[in-house]
């Protein structure tokens, strides 16, 4: 691992203003560039640690604040420790600004993004990566397909609601990705259940992409998220694990 620095920035878009949090190898000179997407808890320490300890791989890390439209993060008063059982009021007021950040508005954002990496001297020529967990893994995979030809490596992480019946669902558009795609699931995820990832699955195949799909056995939508009710080490080392391995393959 190599000394990381962190730096808040705020990044102009079609829209506005994103603030963003950037996290990169402390030694002056350019790596891969990853998109790095929140959950629906935006924006704060646990996704920075997380930025940083990716950027001690080798790699420039951008976690934007998708939601900035509805101000800067945090967009709540978030405790240390997040339990929605307890605080049942977070999501409530979470979840309305999540929905209203269409995938029109995402991917629009999502190219904004991008062209701050393509332009920024810390970020090598190549291919992007893209991960995200929960709402950010579907934005992930959105990316993959909207910008395939600048995303070479695409992770989703419990990520749900991947299969609808929606003409512009995410399990419609992997065909468009160029990328390796890599997908996480809980095991215990009432937004993804069995039959969904099958779905998935045969769409991918039938697609001829490039990907992963794997059963976090024992995990909650959340696992990732160390700062929350869900968190599971075994399952975020696990995932820790497959992203790296999937970015060293392809960036």
């Amino acid at each position: 691992m190599t000394s990381v620095q962190g730096t808040h920035l705020d990044l102009p878009t079609p829209d506005g203003v994103a603030d963003a949090y950037l996290a990169h190898p402390d030694d002056g000179r350019p790596h891969p560039g990853v998109l790095l997407y929140m959950d629906v808890f935006g924006l704060r320490p646990s996704l920075e640690e997380a930025a940083g300890r990716l950027a001690g791989h080798g790699y420039t890390v951008l976690v934007p604040n998708v939601m900035y439209r509805a101000g800067r993060a945090p967009l709540v008063d978030l405790p240390g420790f997040i339990d929605p059982a307890e605080r049942p009021e977070i999501i409530e007021r979470l979840l309305p600004l999540a929905q209203a950040l269409t995938p029109d508005l995402a991917m629009r954002d999502a190219g904004a993004y991008l062209d701050w990496l393509a332009a920024s001297p810390l970020v090598a020529d190549g291919p992007i990566g893209a991960a995200g967990y929960c709402m950010g893994g579907v934005l992930a995979v959105r990316t993959a397909a909207a910008h395939s030809d600048r995303i070479g490596a695409a992770a989703a992480f419990h990520a749900g609601r991947l299969v609808t019946e929606a003409e512009d669902s995410p399990h419609r558009l992997v065909g468009r990705s160029r990328a390796e795609l890599y997908f996480g699931h809980a095991d215990q995820d009432r937004s993804m259940p069995a039959d969904q990832i099958a779905v998935l699955e045969r769409t991918l195949e039938a697609a001829g992409v490039p990907y992963r799909s794997e059963l976090y056995e024992g995990a909650q939508h959340g696992y990732t998220q160390s700062d929350t009710a869900a968190y599971n080490a075994e399952a975020d080392q696990r995932h820790w694990r497959s992203l790296l391995e999937l970015f060293e393959r392809r960036l």
